[in-house]
């Protein structure tokens, strides 16, 4: 049988424990392994095995043996193939009070090898022991609990809170504690936890795998900061306690599988009157329409929804609503998505204090697939000040509109509308800059116009075999063609026998833009004045 014990034969064991004190959907831990947490879902006999058994679904995959099963025979149902284990109960620990938690986080002494362990060698290979500056001072200030305003308990299998009164009095400046990782299972007792500490304002539950069921909704008048990840949460459970949660300024509910925003009594998530962030990462939801019912929510300045299944960016109508639409809205976070079209990042323009956003690894910014370089974004979203995390700078959005609308000329054939309806800030743009219409024309009175005149680069040799050149300004026209750049830069540099390959380095961009077209001309790929071109090889 695929057992965890002390003894390698479990029939062997002690004389059984017939008055067991796990319970199913119980939480537990491994004896002297906190990391490794599970569920009870079966206590009793396993057939050819004396005494009581307990069968325990692991959270992480591989932590078991089996599926639940042994010898043909279910017992329980295991989430995979890998995940549960029988187990005696002497190797399981049903969790410890907060208290008792708190005394071995900050006031168990390292043991003489823990000692041992701090050490450097010396010159001569031997060992020097090394004791850390002001370590018994901060050792003194932490023992001291009652004025401890933060603690991070993780780990430690709290599954109860103990007395409150005992908590109150031990822990009274308490202001933010991290119980992540434990094994709490039930909001009542929370609520115990958040009563016993009246100073508490930011508590972290990460990992806890909470009941989705809430009987009596905990009172949490006190919380500010909200952190939910990897509990199982879903948004039900968060209308529920909305009403317990008057203050809450930050809520964090990553990687919870969450489809679907659900109000109760609207179509809309109403209340949260004070709730600036609100953290939905690592999550499955795929339909912009379950944002958007997030839109009335009056002091929203930011939303991460990185890592989601979102294909689309809209920004909805004011009719029948009683605010402004995301009126507070300063920050949109939505890296690593599945956005792909342009008139999404148009959209953004319409969100009213709009300034932060998030785009990376999505289609639209993937040049690969046909995605648009940093400087198109920066043109098409006239309020933007950060873009994926870097600031814009002034110079930036002059030289990236400048870049854009010269782009637009080179490439546009069609006719005024069908402009403005694929590039709706074109015009609004070339007449801010000042910018003439270039596109080439011919005719009796002289030569064929350059496309966008000269344009001023710098050719960067970085390859590892070109060895070490200094970087050349060039003047050239903007209809020279990539092909007929990097026959150029052959020559400038002398390359014999090497076949360059081009990028592009773009200001706030963390990596340069492979120019591989080589029938691409330099303004159609919005090569401007100042603009570095760098030179490596084929590998």
């Amino acid at each position: 049988m695929q057992t965890t014990s002390n003894s390698r034969d479990p029939t062997r064991q002690p004389t059984p424990d017939p008055g067991s004190t796990f319970r199913v959907g119980q939480r537990v831990h491994f004896i002297g392994q906190p990391r490794r947490i599970g569920t009870v879902k079966y206590v009793g006999p396993v057939e050819g095995y004396s005494g009581i058994w307990i069968g325990v679904d692991w959270d992480a995959d591989g932590e078991g043996k089996h599926d639940g099963s042994h010898n043909e025979v279910s017992y329980f149902t295991a989430r995979g193939s890998d995940t549960a284990s029988f187990v005696r109960s002497h190797n399981l620990s049903p969790g410890v009070a907060l208290l008792e938690a708190l005394e071995t986080r900050y006031r168990t002494a390292s043991t003489k090898e823990e000692e041992d362990e701090m050490y450097v060698l010396s010159t001569r290979n031997k060992r020097v022991s090394v004791e850390l500056l002001g370590k018994h001072k901060i050792e003194d200030k932490v023992s001291r609990f009652e004025e401890l305003t933060s603690a991070s308990l993780s780990y430690l299998g709290v599954s109860f809170p103990g007395s409150p009164d005992h908590v109150s009095s031990t822990l009274p400046s308490l202001k933010e504690l991290d119980l992540s990782g434990n094994l709490l299972a039930n909001w009542e007792d929370i609520g115990i936890i958040c009563e016993g500490l009246p100073a508490l304002t930011a508590l972290n539950l990460s990992n806890n795998a909470i009941s989705p069921d809430i009987f009596n909704a905990p009172q949490l008048n006190n919380i500010r900061v909200l952190v939910l990840n990897q509990t199982g949460v879903v948004w039900k459970q968060v209308e529920v306690l909305k009403d317990s949660l008057p203050y809450v300024e930050e809520l964090h509910l990553m990687g919870n599988n969450l489809r679907e925003i659900t109000p109760v009594s609207s179509t809309v998530v109403q209340g949260f009157n004070f709730l600036r962030l609100l953290n939905l990462e690592n999550n499955c939801i795929s339909a912009w329409d379950e944002i958007v019912k997030l839109s009335q929510l009056r002091s929203l300045d930011q939303i991460f929804l990185n890592n989601n299944n979102l294909n689309n960016v809209w920004y909805p109508d004011f009719g029948g609503l009683d605010e402004v639409p995301f009126k507070s809205l300063s920050g949109l976070f939505l890296g690593s998505n599945n956005i792909e079209d342009l008139e999404s990042v148009d959209s953004l323009n319409s969100f009213p204090k709009l300034m932060d956003i998030r785009l990376s690894e999505n289609p639209v910014a993937d040049h690969g697939k046909g995605g648009v370089p940093r400087f198109v974004f920066i043109a098409r979203l006239a309020k933007v000040q950060i873009l994926n995390g870097s600031e814009i700078s002034p110079r930036e959005r002059k030289e990236s509109e400048i870049r854009y609308v010269r782009l637009v000329m080179s490439k546009s054939h069609g006719s005024s509308e069908e402009i403005r309806r694929l590039h709706p800030r074109f015009v609004e743009l070339k007449e801010f800059h000042g910018l003439e219409d270039e596109r080439p024309s011919t005719g009796a009175s002289g030569p064929q116009k350059m496309a966008s005149g000269l344009i001023s680069i710098s050719l960067k040799c970085v390859g590892a075999s070109m060895g070490e050149k200094p970087p050349l300004l060039k003047k050239l026209p903007g209809t020279t063609t990539v092909g007929k750049l990097k026959n150029l830069c052959v020559s400038f540099f002398k390359l014999k026998s090497i076949k360059p390959v081009l990028f592009l380095q773009e200001e706030g961009s963390p990596l340069p833009t492979l120019l591989e077209d080589d029938m691409e001309s330099l303004i159609e790929l919005g090569v401007g004045n100042q603009s570095t071109i760098l030179v490596d090889e084929r590998p």
